[in-house]
């Protein structure tokens, strides 16, 4: 079996569960005066008409804006994520949540589009798909998801909890630097093939001009940073379609496997019931986040419903990022996933 070249990754976001699991840190709770605060800053920005998407400036934060710029600071240079819990989802409508959603995410950095319809705020829920379909994104279905970044090497993943599942749907969280090294004291030789380039599809997601499918390695390091870009299965054995020369090779499809067998391992990840009003920020280089199938309630209006946002933050506090994921990330700079004409529904 080769050596591997990578020493083991020293860093608070290489956890492992149980030590995770305990340590309420990760948790921030929003205080009577917090919420206060948010009361005024959305009673603000319905007085003034605001409409999503709007800047912080509408959705004024004076005491609770440093607390975000802290709680940004703990997911992207701690442990690569945060549960805020405490905002008492039953006092707002829908709309008055997004409104809510939308403001506190605007103070954490710049959220782009999520998908070819545009979405800035996406929802997650069942829309009734599956993902042995090419063209659906796993979001999309009520299924279980793998352990995955997401799509587009945007830095802070965040979900609202509007409304939870009848059944199931718990998050799972487990960070792709312990897989790393868990990989490089068991099999460096899949770590090794894990830096090589993978094809991987858009799903129907592609800009126009691009072609349907996109290559890049799911392990890369730049100035002493790794960073992970692994996906679902079902989105690399798709691209297939494009030709079998973008088929998984037999150590690829291996190592993806045993990324997947190390991240459900029960020691490594770390599961959270999602509780109504919550919001999770997750480091979308750092972290693996996964979800359990769901059954919904059968009364319409009661599906589990989480609002999505992909968050860019400045140069300055974002992960260094390797060569090899520019092309991603320009369409991270880019304002996220263009708009296709016939899918602005």
């Amino acid at each position: 079996m080769p050596d591997c070249p990578f020493a083991p990754i020293i860093d608070p976001a290489a956890w492992i569960g149980p030590a995770i699991q305990n340590d309420a840190t990760w948790i921030y709770h929003f205080d009577a005066s917090a919420l206060a605060e948010l009361d005024t800053a959305l009673a603000h920005a319905k007085r003034a008409g605001a409409r999503i998407p709007f800047g912080p400036a509408a959705f004024p934060l004076p005491h609770l804006h440093a607390e975000m710029e802290t709680v940004r600071h703990d997911v992207e240079q701690g442990q690569g994520f945060k549960l805020l819990r405490g905002i008492p989802r039953q006092r707002y409508s829908d709309a008055d949540c997004e409104l809510l959603y939308w403001g506190l995410g605007a103070h954490l950095g710049n959220p782009i589009s999520q998908n070819m319809r545009g979405h800035l705020l996406g929802h997650v829920r069942d829309e009734g798909r599956t993902q042995a379909d090419p063209n659906a994104r796993a979001y999309q279905t009520s299924q279980r998801m793998d352990f995955h970044t997401d799509m587009l090497p945007m830095d802070l993943l965040g979900l609202f909890c509007l409304r939870t599942a009848k059944r199931g749907g718990a998050s799972k969280i487990t960070s792709a630097l312990t897989i790393h090294n868990v990989l490089r004291a068991e099999r460096p030789d899949l770590l090794n093939a894990l830096y090589g380039d993978f094809h991987i599809d858009w799903r129907g997601e592609e800009p126009a001009g691009e072609k349907g499918f996109f290559t890049l390695p799911m392990f890369s390091e730049c100035n002493g940073k790794i960073t992970a870009r692994i996906n679902s299965l079902p989105y690399y054995e798709s691209a297939v379609r494009y030709g079998t020369q973008y088929a998984l090779t037999a150590m690829q499809r291996e190592a993806l496997v045993m990324v997947q067998d190390i991240a459900n391992r029960p020691e490594l990840m770390l599961t959270m019931d999602f509780q109504e009003g919550d919001i999770q920020l997750v480091n979308n280089h750092t972290m693996l986040h996964a979800r359990e199938a769901y059954e919904d309630y059968p009364e319409p209006g009661r599906e589990r419903h989480l609002l999505r946002m992909w968050i860019a933050v400045d140069d300055a506090s974002r992960r260094p990022l390797a060569d090899s994921l520019a092309d991603r990330y320009r369409w991270v700079q880019c304002g996220g996933i263009p708009v296709k004409q016939a899918h602005t529904a």
